[in-house]
């Protein structure tokens, strides 16, 4: 497998310019259409090489060429919150052999904040399923005086304006969900903006900032474990394996709090029902293979349920409508 990396570009930037794992696992190969696929497929990642999208598109791809007697190559097309790539995907042939990851980034934040994206995420893909689900964790330096989250709420309370948080960018998902416990739980906090959630949590460990949302992953488990972090709670439909003792939000009592983040595949609008189908199928394989199911498991990932294409689409739709609401409700800005 091979793969290529765009440079990065910023968000706003590109928005502007718009409208102006193992290689070795014992997964089955799948019967297959004799047409599809006779050829590599690329598949899009549209973030750069290292993060969590990136790691959801390797582990996928790998398997995917397996279950589909094809080579699939990674392609990261990396920038402006994932725009750069999907609108590569949104304008590619539809004909099955150009995919990418979707994330919430991609298809929730960006269409949530801006209507002058280069793509529309609803209409200018075909959804396939998802790849996983990502728990997210509400983090905190230890060094502020609360163990749990109804003594963080009560200390932002008491001391207003004083308390800030890290988010991967203005108009990123750890900057929504940041503002939706915000908005739950009646606290304020600054935001302080980063360009790389990597530089956050450590600005994060070392006290320049106190609070922090992102996704369960296992280098900020290991930090919590060493104490140089503190989880409060995770978003996740049960309580996350490798943060066992640190309640969901739904126990919490704050539903809304409780959506996991995702990363998904998809195509451009247009691709045949038969290889979309059979895309769909491969994908089924690939999550239900016990090799799958323990590596998601490794790294605080969950194997998502059955969601059918359309079931897809949907959420991408319900999704962009519940932040799009959030975002108008606070008056929130990308830039």
């Amino acid at each position: 497998m091979t793969r290529t990396t765009s440079k990065t570009v910023n968000r706003r930037q590109f928005i502007g310019a718009g409208t102006a794992l193992a290689s070795a696992i014992g997964i089955p190969a799948l019967a297959q259409d004799t047409k599809y696929p006779s050829r590599t497929i690329t598949l899009v990642v549209p973030f750069p090489a290292g993060g969590a999208v990136d790691t959801a598109g390797r582990a996928i791809g790998e398997r995917l060429s397996r279950v589909m007697n094809q080579t699939v190559i990674i392609d990261n097309k990396g920038g402006a919150g994932g725009a750069i790539g999907s609108t590569f995907v949104a304008r590619a042939k539809p004909d099955g052999y150009t995919l990418v990851v979707t994330s919430q980034s991609s298809h929730v934040a960006n269409p949530s904040f801006s209507a002058n994206l280069p793509y529309d995420a609803v209409k200018d893909f075909t959804p396939i399923t998802l790849i996983e689900r990502l728990p997210n964790v509400l983090l905190i330096n230890p060094s502020l005086p609360v163990k749990t989250i109804e003594e963080f709420v009560a200390y932002a309370k008491k001391n207003p304006g004083k308390l800030n948080y890290a988010s991967s960018g203005n108009g990123s998902m750890l900057h929504l969900n940041m503002e939706l416990l915000k908005s739950q739980y009646g606290i304020f906090l600054t935001h302080i903006p980063y360009r790389v959630a990597g530089t956050a949590l450590t600005d994060l460990m070392s006290g320049q900032v106190h609070a922090m949302f992102t996704n369960v992953q296992a280098s900020n488990v290991g930090y919590v474990n060493q104490g140089k972090l503190r989880a409060l709670a995770v978003a996740s439909p049960s309580r996350s394996d490798v943060l066992p003792n640190v309640p969901t939000f739904g126990e919490l009592k704050q539903p809304d709090l409780n959506l996991t983040s995702w990363t998904g595949l998809a195509a451009p609008a247009g691709t045949p029902e038969a290889i979309v189908n059979q895309l769909y199928a491969a994908m089924r394989t690939v999550l239900q293979d016990p090799t799958t199911v323990a590596a998601w498991q490794k790294r605080g990932s969950i194997i998502p349920e059955a969601v059918t294409p359309s079931e897809y689409r949907q959420e991408i739709s319900n999704r962009i409508a519940f932040y799009k609401k959030l975002i108008k409700a606070n008056n929130l800005s990308a830039d």
